[in-house]
């Protein structure tokens, strides 16, 4: 039995996330359909993180244990014939299984987690970014959301950002960057964490929208923070612009990652 690691990289727009569900509409069920078909057997596969409909993932990586012998180069092309546009692997590892006690799970192996969202800040939507970047028509302040982000660094508890649905054990996160940068009209909000919440993301925009509209000011970040309320944060911002960016592993696994999770436009 070996483990073979795979990066998968999606378009979510027309799939109802990734996670499997009766319909058989989402990335999962559609990528283990094209392992069954290459590999003529069922091979379930295990993710580093869901995402929701509509949500990209530059580089998701899955896993899955299976008896069959080939070549990695083999399970990128053969999986990809059977594979929609929308879905590509763009890479395949062999790991080892139990080796010296230790055993790579692309969920509970990862060091920490990084998401993008992407925003259209100008008065019309693009038709060219559609279903690809969030869209905004009044102006942002970025030096305000910068300002308001820095109460965001550090281990807190994040309820004030969480779906009534989430399942996480915890709502302590740690938060380890929050970028935003200006790009012209496009604003990319890139935030790290040692793992997220459900809607974590799309609830922090959303919040950092509000302070760059000036609805709030910049300190109003650390207030939603201590509130631990989801009423007191702004409202959910849209999928659109939201990408899986990058999962960090240890080194020893020597995955064949990219060294950066950049958006094809910048």
């Amino acid at each position: 039995m070996t483990r073979i690691v795979l990066g998968v990289q999606y378009i979510g727009t027309g799939w109802n996330g990734y996670q499997k569900q009766p319909e058989r509409n989402t990335v999962q069920d559609r990528l283990e359909m094209a392992l069954e078909k290459f590999a003529c057997t069922p091979l379930a596969t295990t993710c580093a993180g869901r995402t929701d409909t509509g949500v990209h993932a530059i580089e998701q990586v899955v896993h899955f244990d299976t008896d069959l012998v080939r070549p990695t180069q083999a399970w990128v092309r053969g999986v990809n014939t059977f594979l929609p546009d929308s879905i590509v692997v763009r890479w395949a590892k062999e790991v080892p299984l139990g080796e010296d006690g230790l055993e790579f799970h692309a969920r509970f192996s990862a060091r920490s987690r990084t998401y993008h969202y992407v925003l259209y800040n100008h008065p019309t939507p693009s038709a060219l970014l559609s279903n690809r970047a969030g869209w905004m028509f009044r102006p942002l302040d970025v030096e305000r959301m910068i300002d308001a982000a820095r109460h965001l660094i550090g281990t807190h508890d994040f309820s004030a950002f969480r779906a009534s649905s989430c399942q996480a054990k915890t709502p302590v996160k740690d938060m380890h960057e929050v970028r935003i940068e200006r790009h012209g009209d496009i604003i990319v909000f890139t935030l790290r964490a040692s793992a997220f919440l459900h809607h974590m993301v799309r609830n922090i925009v959303g919040s950092l929208v509000y302070v760059g509209l000036g609805r709030q000011e910049p300190d109003w970040m650390h207030e939603v923070l201590e509130s631990r309320s989801r009423d007191v944060a702004a409202p959910t911002f849209m999928p659109d612009g939201l990408y899986f960016a990058k999962i960090e592993y240890d080194p020893i696994w020597k995955l064949p990652q990219e060294a950066v999770a950049p958006l094809p436009w910048l």
